[in-house]
């Protein structure tokens, strides 16, 4: 079985989305594939309990309580790598996790480590990427969902949705439109991706 470890640091609908299409598609037949685990560096992220509603294995690692964040990194490694057998699961989806990942994690995770992000990359890298859409504007924003790289927001891109931005647009709901097409492009490029695997 291909395990996929999901990272979370809040409400966790990217996660909560591709765990109902890993339900609704049955990806342990279809790919032989589950998600093992749902993973937050905040212990009050709502995602979590959606996560044990599920019968999901769930941690939490404070980045807090390390001094550094290649201390952090590697006690997340540690972590991940505990719910699969192998060692290493099949993918790790970071899924709203908010940290800045060194080096050395993304390494270990070479071509297994995927990332969403709220626009049509390589535009607007980074954070605040609805309003900077705005501002610059742009006719379409969108969605990306990538590998990654070192670099951050980089990376080969596996799948992107177009959203309009419309006139009367704001930032909050240009961000809802954009999120609904983030829950169906990223359970779709992470079946692509175990269909290959």
């Amino acid at each position: 079985m291909k395990n996929i470890v999901i990272l979370i640091s809040g409400g966790g609908s990217n996660m909560a989305a591709i765990v109902k299409t890993a339900q609704r598609e049955d990806w342990p037949t279809r790919y032989g594939a589950r998600v093992a685990a749902v993973i937050s560096n905040r212990a009050q992220a709502a995602g979590l309990q959606f996560a044990r509603e599920q019968g999901l294995a769930t941690a939490v690692l404070d980045h807090k309580a390390f001094a550094t964040r290649e201390a952090f990194d590697a006690e997340l490694m540690a972590t991940i790598d505990r719910h699969d057998p192998a060692g290493r699961p099949a993918l790790v989806v970071l899924a709203g996790f908010m940290r800045i990942l060194t080096p050395a994690f993304v390494e270990h995770y070479a071509g297994r480590l995927i990332n969403i992000h709220p626009s049509l990359l390589p535009a607007f890298t980074g954070l605040h990427t609805h309003q900077r859409a705005i501002e610059a504007g742009c006719k379409f924003a969108g969605v990306t969902v990538h590998e990654v790289t070192a670099e951050l927001d980089h990376g080969p891109i596996l799948a992107q949705a177009v959203v309009p931005v419309l006139p009367q647009d704001d930032a909050d709901t240009l961000a809802a439109r954009v999120l609904t097409q983030e829950h169906l492009i990223y359970p779709r490029a992470i079946a692509s991706l175990l269909s290959t695997k």
